[in-house]
């Protein structure tokens, strides 16, 4: 199925704006748009309606498709606008011609425009982007200093989700005796989740003073993020035959169950040699169900990495950023600095940042990452 040249305006032909490339874009919006229509015939049949689980899949696709169809519709909208204005070129009267041509000038640049948003709307997803995700937070280097900031990000998460309508639970932490954490476990659950934070995962510098340093000396200290998709039960399977359960008595801060029952539970997945503990909830069912969301997590993100490894390693430095042996960003309380290591971003909002405020840094990323992703599929 090709584009119809003629309905494209000859300036742009001529200029050689409709080049391959174009042609191909919108060969590829074109099939979209004959797919999106027969969502909307789909969606309007009483039987699919009848049916929740069908109605509900069309439904979710139909809506991934709008924003492409919104951006097309605009662009011929746009074209024929220009189409229009093109003919006032020759009208006898001159400030007709000069209107007119300021008019193309400003439709031109929008069309610019919703030309680059189109190519985004087509980089190909990331299939996990929808999904809701398993936040990890774990003090690394550093000691009491270290947790005390894992506590600092786990606050700085939790606002940022709270501000974008998101619930969070806590599956799973472990605490110090100065309210630091030396790990917490965060379901985070809402409208693409995974997609805002997917860049997160990483190790999280801070450069301060602690409130122990008699002398005003700053200390270096290290906290690993890792951002993982929840796993449905479809997607991973897990044999009960690979699991080894144990129960135990729980212990640590807070909670009149606490050393009272066997009700933590550590689960280890044979295979792998996995391993998850729970120990958050009274009940010892609740616990183990806890841990499973977290083991199937885990399982799926290793079966991704596994995936990534056989890509190419120019593949992979392109992609970058899911490393979490890699040090992404450092926060230096001094100078009141953020920076991100990845794209070489440096802000002095530091306590914007750790209020919530993390579009800061999320808005550059994606962008950066989608830029990156449109000089891979001009390459092509």
């Amino acid at each position: 199925m090709g584009v119809n040249i003629e309905y494209l305006c000859p300036a742009y032909i001529c200029s050689g704006f409709f080049d391959e490339r174009f042609t191909v874009m919108f060969a590829k919006v074109k099939e979209i748009e004959e797919r999106y229509n027969e969502l909307e015939v789909d969606l309007g049949n009483p039987e699919i309606v009848r049916d929740q689980k069908a109605y509900q899949t069309y439904a979710k696709e139909h809506s991934m498709l709008t924003p492409i169809i919104t951006a097309f519709r605009k662009h011929q909208s746009l074209q024929d606008e220009i189409l229009d204005n093109q003919s006032l070129l020759d009208d006898p009267d001159p400030e007709i011609r000069q209107l007119a041509k300021e008019e193309l000038d400003n439709l031109s640049s929008s069309l610019s425009k919703i030309e680059q948003a189109l190519k985004i709307l087509l980089i190909p997803k990331d299939p996990n982007d929808d999904k809701n995700i398993l936040l990890e937070i774990r003090a690394g280097t550093g000691g009491d200093e270290a947790a005390l900031f894992a506590a600092d990000l786990f606050r700085m998460y939790s606002r940022y989700a709270e501000s974008r309508g998101w619930k969070t639970e806590i599956l799973s932490q472990h605490m110090t005796g100065i309210g630091g954490l030396k790990e917490i476990i965060i379901l985070v659950e809402g409208n693409r989740v995974f997609s805002r934070l997917k860049y997160e995962s990483g190790v999280h510098r801070v450069q301060r003073v602690p409130e122990t340093e008699t002398q005003g000396r700053i200390h270096t200290s290290a906290v690993t993020v890792a951002v993982l998709p929840e796993a449905e039960e479809i997607e991973v399977q897990v044999k009960q035959d690979d699991l080894r359960i144990d129960v135990y008595r729980s212990s640590g801060c807070g909670g009149q169950h606490v050393n009272t029952t066997d009700s933590a539970v550590r689960i280890t997945h044979l295979p792998t040699g996995l391993v998850v503990t729970c120990q958050d909830e009274k009940s010892q069912h609740k616990n183990k169900a806890k841990a499973m969301k977290v083991l199937r997590s885990r399982l799926l993100d290793l079966e991704t990495a596994q995936q990534k490894s056989k890509i190419s390693e120019e593949r992979r430095t392109m992609v970058g950023s899911g490393d979490r042996s890699e040090r992404i960003r450092t926060y230096n309380f001094p100078q009141g600095r953020v920076s991100d290591h990845r794209i070489g971003l440096t802000l002095y909002k530091l306590e914007d940042l750790l209020q919530g405020d993390l579009e800061l840094v999320i808005e550059p990323l994606i962008t950066h990452f989608q830029t990156e992703a449109l000089k891979r599929s001009d390459g092509n």
